[in-house]
């Protein structure tokens, strides 16, 4: 085949209107594909970067969930991005979103455990039912959180033993923070002999009551609980600072039975009578 007639196949061809205008069609969607997918990584960085910045604001949301939230938003952005670009170049999305489906399935029920304590440490740290510091009771164990991760739990007890928690089970349980308010109750109770006088009674324990911890509003109150077997269970209510209340108590009961003695008061111990019937 000699060159005029290849050039004359060639266009007749090759350089037909529909084929130029095929190649123009796979042109445009090349780049559009190419462009949606620059578009949307764009998009997801931004995106990801605005809701880091809008939680960095929140002062309850805890800064350990702050870049995990953002980097879930950011794949999330371009994983839709892909799957758009692919439907462009005519590739049948259906299957795909599918097997993401399938895929995402199989994931969450092999990483179920995994999964659900991811879940509860979010929702710890979402909605702060305690915080680093905080001294709680939950699921039998007490002491102070010391970290809260996406998937466990860290507590130090008061005997410093570091235990750590998976997030689930706290979540599902009973949680109890002591340290949540500041202002804290301290009962001061001791039991005194019936032949107590109340007002005496009373005098002595408000003596202790001129401790700098001790809250003026409210004020403290003077009770008298119940009428026991050898002695009259009375009790001193009183407010202070949380971060006060273990060592106040431990100095109010420390001046409690000196107080008492310098007022003459009896703290009796358990006893009975017997009395003894005369025989015939």
């Amino acid at each position: 085949m000699d060159r005029l007639s290849l050039d004359t196949l060639l266009s007749g061809v090759i350089l037909t209107p529909e084929f130029m205008n095929t190649m123009l069609d796979g042109a445009l969607t090349f780049l559009g594909g190419i462009l949606t997918l620059i578009l949307g990584l764009m998009i997801a960085g931004r995106i990801s970067r605005l809701v880091r910045s809008s939680l960095q604001r929140i002062k309850r949301i805890d800064k350990t969930l702050v870049p995990v939230a953002a980097s879930v938003v950011r794949y999330a952005i371009i994983i839709v991005t892909i799957i758009v670009m692919l439907g462009q170049f005519g590739v049948q999305t259906t299957s795909i979103i599918a097997i993401l489906g399938a895929a995402g399935l199989a994931i969450g029920l092999a990483l179920q455990g995994t999964l659900s304590n991811v879940a509860a440490g979010v929702m710890l740290l979402i909605l702060r039912p305690f915080e680093s510091g905080d001294w709680v009771e939950t699921n039998g164990i007490s002491g102070t959180v010391k970290e809260i991760g996406l998937f466990t739990t860290h507590i130090d007890t008061f005997d410093n033993v570091y235990i750590s928690v998976p997030n689930s089970t706290i979540w599902s349980a009973t949680i109890i923070n002591h340290a949540k308010h500041q202002k804290r109750r301290l009962d001061l109770e001791i039991g005194v002999g019936y032949d107590s006088d109340f007002d005496v009674v009373e005098a002595a324990m408000q003596s202790l009551m001129d401790d700098a911890r001790i809250h003026k509003d409210p004020a403290p109150v003077f009770h008298v609980v119940t009428y026991g077997d050898s002695a009259i269970t009375v009790r001193m209510r009183l407010y202070a600072d949380y971060t006060d209340l273990f060592q106040l108590g431990w100095d109010l009961n420390r001046r409690l039975k000196p107080a008492l003695d310098a007022h003459n008061i009896e703290i009796p111990f358990p006893q009975q009578v017997v009395h003894f019937a005369n025989k015939p």
